[in-house]
């Protein structure tokens, strides 16, 4: 299906046509320049102990908007220039990818309560998903287009027909393939649709729905209730993909923010075989996930999460989780401690660093420590 090519060229013609140059060119002076410089050190033990060192960039810039129209485009690069045999093993799926991509180059078009954009993108709908968590970014190549024109309600309509994983598993950058991540190389695009409401008092509601023709079908449903300093959540997958059984997860959270102080206890149960969540390592919804290592996605689970965070001062934050994933045979822990401090005066203003750590223990022997660096720009 080639309804991103027929789509781009339609928007081009009809933007060559109807606006003049100095128009087109106030746009583009109006433009707004937006970036980062990442500087990422991991150290990773999964049975191998390995570390690395990745450096990146990202660039971004998007025009202003003329009778609606609009563009946007993301340069992204990372480079691992010390990494080691071992650090190419471990960190080869997610982190030992040198290079650079154009992850975004999208037109959009905004009028009334409509928003169209079409080209490729950065996803983040709860069953088509980015992850941002690693140096390269996830990325998608599709359309998307949401619309709040019913009361108290946000509709999205997202297609997509190939995914930029975060590396090509040889040492690169991530390439636009129709092989999503993990999942295998398929023949057909994918569809969501997702409605999120509020018009009940301190609730919100949200029901998506991804179809992989002939490969995946995913619902997932959350309700979510918020009145002072008190919180409950409910959540529910339905997940069928082509080789697995139709299964499901259901989830339970409840949290309590005191001030600079917040609590969080939450609960997650999964049928008999693996729920798929979705399309990209950002589609990673269930309650009970620690920071790094846990997959709490597997068959048979009953997974427990207590949590804590605090923040010392309004630039320092620290955290800490507790997970227990128990299983028909196995019974995994992961315990966590996370914090992030961002200058706010001085030579390092704005510059962010922070710390993750999570330990998997019980039946596995997993480690994992992040030190991230990052300090956004604008121009």
């Amino acid at each position: 299906m080639k309804l991103v090519k027929f789509s781009l060229a339609a928007i081009i013609a009809l933007s060559s046509s109807a606006f003049g140059a100095d128009s087109l060119a106030d746009a583009f002076k109006e433009g707004k320049v937006e970036g980062k410089v990442q500087a990422y050190y991991w150290q990773r033990d999964k049975g191998v102990d390995a570390d690395i060192m990745n450096f990146g960039l990202d660039l971004s810039y998007e025009t202003g908007r003329f009778y609606g129209f609009g563009l946007k485009s993301t340069f992204q690069s990372s480079s691992s220039p010390f990494a080691d045999k071992d650090a190419k093993t471990v960190f080869n799926d997610d982190m030992y990818g040198s290079g650079s991509q154009l992850s975004e180059l999208y037109l959009s078009y905004a009028a009334g309560k409509t928003t169209a954009q079409v080209g490729r993108m950065y996803f983040a709908t709860p069953l088509i998903y980015g992850s941002g968590s690693r140096m390269n970014k996830e990325s998608f190549e599709g359309a998307l287009i949401t619309n709040s024109d019913i009361p108290d309600t946000k509709v999205t309509l997202g297609y997509v027909q190939k995914m930029q994983t975060r590396t090509d598993g040889e040492g690169n950058f991530g390439k636009f393939t129709k092989s999503f991540d993990w999942l295998n190389e398929i023949e057909d695009d994918a569809y969501t649709i997702v409605v999120e409401n509020s018009s009940l008092p301190n609730v919100n509601l949200t029901l998506a729905y991804l179809d992989v023709k002939d490969f995946m079908e995913v619902t997932y449903a959350e309700a979510s209730f918020k009145k002072g300093i008190f919180g409950l959540a409910s959540q529910y997958y339905d997940s069928k993909r082509e080789g697995y059984k139709r299964t499901d997860l259901f989830g339970l959270k409840a949290t309590l923010d005191l001030g600079d102080l917040s609590l969080l206890a939450a609960y997650t149960t999964t049928g008999d075989d693996y729920v798929h969540a979705g399309l990209g390592n950002g589609a990673d919804y269930a309650f009970t996930g620690s920071p790094i290592l846990s997959d709490t996605y597997g068959a048979n689970s009953d997974a427990y999460k207590i949590g804590v965070a605090y923040k010392l001062t309004p630039a320092l934050n620290v955290g800490m989780n507790y997970v227990l994933d128990d299983r028909d045979d196995k019974e995994y822990s992961y315990t966590s401690v996370t914090t992030d401090y961002t200058f706010d005066a001085g030579v390092f203003k704005d510059l962010n660093v922070a710390v993750l750590y999570d330990d998997a223990g019980r039946d596995l022997d997993h480690k994992e420590l992040r030190v991230n660096l990052t300090f956004p720009f604008s121009l």
